[in-house]
């Protein structure tokens, strides 16, 4: 199975504005809407980063490439992509006149770091220093994006950097999540010679941890040691014989 990590970089709307303080835009006032920039994206576990931008590509050909890694996953991790990354890499397969790419698990961890812990902030840059996994790219801020927008060089070589930044922090914050991640994927189902592996990363140390109780029977939970996340055997441990008896 493969699971690929992604971020993208997204322009800002330009619009005209009467103020700067609780403005409403009418479409009227719109001049330009917010496009893909770039994306930067690697398979989990391997060395390549992939990187494109409507600097380096056409806007269809970059998008040609993020579309076809998607098509490749399993699934797909990502930081609020859930409602932002995804969303708007559909809106603009759509007016390139792509197919949609195929249905994908997604893997969104700024909605396991919200429903999992409490930090004082759930953006990726403080929850990935405070568990020591580094830091995003430092940059000038909103200006660096105006500069892309006019093909300033130096701005995107940062703006590349950053990008990429965040797909290896994602990888980092990935696997130091995934005891506590609901897997969407069973990676048990994949074999090796020693018996079933664990459905979390898929290797085989796993180590019997107590028992799940239910009212049809009690299953047998195991601990995997490699990355600490939890499992339950599916068989249960009281026969299916003895189970019609006591109901």
């Amino acid at each position: 199975m493969r699971i690929l990590l992604l971020d993208i970089e997204t322009s800002p709307n330009v619009a005209h504005v009467w103020g700067i303080w609780q403005q409403n835009v009418g479409l009227s006032q719109l001049l330009e809407s917010s496009y893909t920039m770039c994306y930067s994206a690697k398979w989990l576990g391997e060395k390549q980063i992939y990187f494109d931008s409507v600097q380096k590509s056409t806007p269809k050909s970059m998008l040609d490439g993020i579309h076809g890694l998607i098509s490749e996953a399993d699934a797909v991790v990502h930081y609020n992509g859930t409602k932002f990354d995804m969303p708007t890499l559909n809106k603009e397969f759509l007016i390139h006149k792509m197919n949609p790419p195929p249905p994908i698990k997604q893997i969104d961890l700024l909605r396991v770091v919200k429903s999992q812990f409490r930090f004082p902030s759930n953006k990726l840059d403080y929850v990935a220093q405070r568990l020591g996994l580094g830091k995003k790219q430092a940059h000038e801020g909103h200006i660096l994006w105006v500069k892309c927008m006019n093909n300033d060089k130096k701005a995107w070589k940062i703006m590349e950097e950053y990008n990429i930044q965040d797909v290896v922090l994602l990888e980092k914050l990935y696997n130091k999540l995934l005891p506590w991640i609901k897997q969407p994927l069973n990676l048990a189902i994949m074999k090796d010679r020693n018996g079933f592996v664990c459905p979390t990363c898929a290797k085989p140390n796993l180590i019997s941890k107590g028992f799940r109780y239910t009212t049809t029977g009690a299953y047998q939970r195991y601990q995997c040691k490699a990355c600490g996340a939890y499992s339950t055997d599916t068989r249960s441990l009281i026969p299916h014989s003895k189970l019609k008896h006591l109901a």
